[in-house]
């Protein structure tokens, strides 16, 4: 673990380094106020930082204050002050001021040892907490078994994405896709083969859409895609990218090579054109069903015979 001293006595930042090394911590110095609140503008900066409360330039309550000032989107820095004063109502100060921990000078080698336990102990915890919420996250977003965006975050990013559009007078491609058959695969092969396949699809189309489109699963074997700033032509181009690489070749499932086609339907919102999300997301299922109806493993555009 990372640890930043900021100590402007030369001695005392080389004995508390000396003990951090010893003890396994990766240490780093700065002789100011000013040189350590730079070191912690660095993205990676140290989490963990023992400061002097009397600076030459920007003391340490003071920097407490400016590391809790500019914490929003950034990871927790723990704190600890170290001082001469021993004053109640100094710890309050520096309490309030943001300090996580206080220590009182002179210490011993072994007092410092034992907070520094208690400090990386708290950031164990806060990293598992971190980790936890973006599970959560991650969870509540997206479909468990192809990692797409689940339902509702590919609606929400589709309705962002209309308003967007409207605004900048631009059009917006839709396409909803349907696995061709896929019930017949999941009675003759069963469902942990339909898995399979459906988490083979689902990487090979988000392979093949640009950063800035959004993908997910719609329900079942159906998944909307959202293409901004394409108009028919260039999503029906995308559309039949998409099927081709779909049934283009066999799909591994439990031991077995099955061939998978797909049907999609295409819908656009033309600049201007006033369209609800549930409008647009109509024309593309008609579009889809259009398909079918024409053979099946073709793309469909709306309003097209």
């Amino acid at each position: 673990m990372k640890i930043l001293v900021i100590e402007d006595s030369a001695v005392d930042r080389r004995l508390t380094s000396k003990h951090l090394k010893e003890w396994g911590f990766e240490p780093s110095v700065a002789s100011s106020g000013e040189a350590g609140w730079k070191a912690l503008q660095a993205s990676d900066a140290p989490k963990l930082v023992i400061t002097d409360w009397m600076l030459p330039d920007i003391e340490g309550i003071e920097l407490c204050r400016r590391i809790r000032g500019a914490s929003e989107g950034r990871p927790y820095t723990y704190i600890m002050l170290v001082t001469a004063r021993n004053q109640k109502k100094d710890l309050l100060r520096a309490m309030e001021a943001g300090a996580d921990d206080y220590l009182v000078k002179p210490f011993s080698k072994l007092e410092l040892k034992a907070r520094l336990i208690a400090a990386r102990r708290i950031l164990d915890l806060q990293e598992q907490l971190i980790r936890l919420g973006d599970s959560l996250r991650f969870a509540a977003t997206h479909d468990p078994l192809t990692g797409l965006w689940n339902r509702a975050q590919i609606l929400d990013f589709l309705q962002r994405e209309l308003v967007r559009a409207d605004r900048d007078e631009k059009p917006l491609g839709v396409v909803l896709v349907d696995l061709d058959h896929f019930k017949k695969l999941n009675d003759t092969l069963g469902h942990l083969a339909g898995d399979a396949v459906l988490k083979e699809i689902s990487k090979r189309m988000h392979g093949n859409i640009r950063v800035y489109d959004g993908i997910g699963r719609y329900g079942g074997e159906e998944f909307l895609i959202v293409f901004p700033g394409c108009d028919t032509k260039i999503a029906m181009r995308r559309a039949e990218d998409l099927r081709r690489l779909i049934g283009g070749k066999g799909i591994e499932a439990l031991g077995r090579k099955v061939q998978v086609t797909a049907s999609l339907g295409v819908a656009i919102a033309e600049p201007g054109a006033d369209i609800s999300l549930e409008g647009l997301i109509q024309q593309a299922d008609e579009a889809l069903y259009a398909a079918k109806r024409g053979g099946r493993n073709r793309a469909h555009a709306s309003g097209k015979s």
